[in-house]
């Protein structure tokens, strides 16, 4: 490297480790062995613009890594976006834009909130697949309007992450070669040398059987010509994601500290940093300095991305006016908007018509499928069982790239973090599906998509001990409190078909977090709604569904799922006693939960003590809406094989012992 380039490489460490320091917390082993490579796409291959920081046509740079935030928070502020010098001098402090792991949506060009390991790796994944889809679906000869790569920075931690190694096998599988994983090869790990738990393997040959191609560097600290090459060479395959495994130093430059675990996460101390700094060459005296060498050298990185911006806004605004319709599309697209009338289709499901909610959640899927183009999804190998296939649609493949149907196999995790990286890079919107149970395999990309606000759908059938003869490992007991128990997550458990529609509505018109939508294996009655209260007042979370006749209501039945029938039943039991009670329909705690409070009061209202919950999950969290006089049907145990009709009779699910125990109130 030349003397500019090398201070540009210094400039970024050197920032980084003022700020950890001043912060006297974070992890500056990486920001000094990492920064050459940053620097090599950053300057020379990355396309970016840090005054449009949401251009759709953008590379994305995933710093998976996330524990190295200050590496990335160093090339934003160089590189022109809206984080300066007074925002790095407040790394991990109360309201700063540079956070200990890096945030989406609260620091402009960060496109993934990284931190928990393997996850930004996963992200990349669906990042390049929706990059993928939109360009299959959208591109038009002549108009490469969708035409960008994703790189992820990953660390031997990543790479030990189970989800990186179900999204590489994906990644290899749908032949993504527009995604390039830079990998900060330096076998130091929090404890000590990666050789204690990561010397057996061989990563490479690994990504190679997974059918990546991989480019190796051996001296990532100081050949920034062979990483420049890397990046070229990968970047010209086509067919094959890239893993460019580089050769580094952990905390490079540090006297007494490169290559040690003690540089991985505790500030340098002051005289190391001076030590460090002195190794490097660094002449500045001052902190956080960047010398005009390095901001001029930088300027070029930003102006040569500047210039394909611009051009880029061209092709856009001919692509514009040769095909409107396509660009109202996406420009509905990327506001997270639907197209209008995009319900319009959705089945009305009459009295008498029972079904499982899996199979009419299907119907109204693929009713709603072929009238919003940019939604796609798919399932870990299922779909036969989900009812989400999306019937005459495609599959989604390096052949069919606008095929709606994604094959995830049997990755539950990747399934879920992929999504959550298509909700990252925008565009689209998508769903994923699985049996219930199997939500536990997601839980960690579930919180993620909940904390940044990602409006992925997950649809999760075989939601109780209802499904069966497959026994207490496939039968959900405690999930249902589980997502519940995760802020801003919607979920939904439709009692009938027509429920199952609007919580399709619920889902797809929600922009600001995830939705789960749960469904049932075997049948439930279609409820006559002439009889009872419409299907619409889903939306509000909980509503009465029959109100009680013959007197004034004497307490409350609520049920969720499946198990609403079972309370009209109760209902009418108890009334032949003379006994009176409401029975309300409640397939959302957080949607009731959102309502003003004389709403709630109107559905449960504070005289009424006696409330009984049924629900074929955990009372967990049920004491919230009975309070303390209150009693629960409910699986505070694990299930157990045989039909459903026996397990529900042996656990309780019946109308008449729902009506025993109101009584016993």
């Amino acid at each position: 490297m030349n003397a500019q380039e090398n201070l540009c490489i210094n400039s970024i460490r050197t920032l980084s480790i003022d700020a950890v320091q001043k912060a006297d917390s974070g992890h500056p082993g990486l920001p000094l062995g990492a920064a050459p490579m940053a620097f090599a796409l950053w300057q020379d291959h990355l396309k970016f613009n840090p005054t449009a920081p949401q251009w759709w046509d953008r590379d994305r740079f995933v710093l998976s890594a996330g524990h190295g935030s200050m590496l990335i928070y160093s090339l934003l502020h160089v590189y022109g976006y809206d984080l300066s010098i007074s925002d790095l001098q407040k790394f991990r402090q109360w309201g700063s834009k540079t956070p200990g792991h890096p945030e989406a949506f609260m620091t402009p060009g960060i496109e993934a909130t990284t931190g928990p390991l393997g996850q930004g790796a996963a992200n990349a994944v669906g990042m390049a697949m929706a990059e993928r889809y939109l360009a299959g679906t959208y591109n038009r000869p002549g108009f490469a309007l969708f035409d960008h790569y994703t790189y992820a920075l990953v660390s031997d931690g990543d790479l030990m992450e189970g989800v990186s190694s179900e999204a590489a096998s994906l990644a290899g599988q749908l032949k993504l070669g527009k995604l390039i994983y830079l990998y900060d090869s330096n076998d130091v790990t929090l404890d000590g040398p990666a050789s204690l738990s990561f010397s057996v393997e061989d990563v490479g040959r690994r990504f190679e059987a997974y059918g990546w191609q991989v480019i190796r560097v051996e001296d990532g600290d100081e050949d920034l010509g062979a990483l420049k090459q890397a990046i070229a060479k990968a970047k010209q395959e086509t067919q094959k994601p890239s893993l460019i495994v580089v050769k580094t130093t952990i905390g490079y430059g540090s006297p007494n500290k490169q290559g040690k675990s003690s540089s991985h996460g505790s500030p340098l101390g002051k005289d190391e940093i001076a030590l460090t700094k002195k190794q490097l060459g660094w002449t500045e005296t001052a902190e956080f300095a960047v010398p005009a060498g390095a901001r001029e050298m930088f300027g070029q990185g930003i102006a040569r991305s500047r210039e394909i911006f611009a051009n880029w806004q061209k092709l856009w605004q001919s692509y514009r006016e040769k095909f409107p319709d396509l660009a109202t599309e996406l420009e509905l697209a990327f506001s997270q908007q639907l197209p209008p009338d995009w319900a319009a289709k959705i089945p009305e499901f009459k009295a008498g018509d029972d079904q499982a909610t899996r199979v009419s959640a299907g119907k109204v899927l693929n009713a709603i499928a072929p009238q919003i183009r940019y939604f796609f999804g798919g399932d870990a190998d299922l779909s036969c069982s989900t009812n989400t296939a999306l019937k005459d649609l495609g599959s989604f493949t390096d052949v069919q790239p606008a095929g709606r149907n994604i094959h995830y196999g049997v990755r539950e995790h990747a399934m879920a973090s992929a999504a959550n990286g298509m909700a990252y890079h925008g565009g689209v919107r998508t769903f994923t599906a699985t049996f219930f149970c199997f939500s536990d395999y997601m839980r960690p990309a579930l919180r993620l998509a909940a904390m940044n606000h990602l409006p992925v759908i997950h649809v999760w059938t075989h939601d109780s001990i209802g499904l069966g003869e497959d026994g207490p490992t496939h039968q959900p007991i405690e999930h249902l409190a589980a997502i519940r128990a995760i802020p801003n997550f919607t979920v939904i458990r439709p009692c009938d078909a027509n429920e199952a529609a609007q919580a399709w509505k619920v889902a797809l018109a929600r922009k600001d977090g995830p939705t789960g939508i749960v469904l049932t294996r075997q049948k439930v009655p279609t409820l006559d709604r002439t009889r009872f209260a419409s299907a619409d007042l889903l939306q509000k979370g909980a509503y009465v569904i029959s109100e009680a006749t013959g007197g004034p209501a004497q307490g409350i039945l609520i049920a969720t799922g499946s198990e609403v029938s079972l309370a009209i039943r109760a209902q009418e039991l108890l009334a032949k006693r003379g006994v009176n009670v409401r029975v309300v329909s409640m397939p959302s705690f957080e949607l009731f939960a959102a309502q003003d409070a004389g709403y709630r009061e109107s559905v449960l209202p504070a005289t009424l003590t006696k409330r009984v919950s049924i629900e074929a999950g955990s009372s967990f969290g049920w004491g919230r809406w009975t309070g303390l006089q209150g009693a629960h049907v409910s699986m505070d145990r694990f299930g157990a094989s045989a039909p459903d009709r026996f397990l529900f009779e042996n656990f309780g699910f019946t109308p008449e012992n729902i009506a025993q125990v109101f009584l016993s109130l």
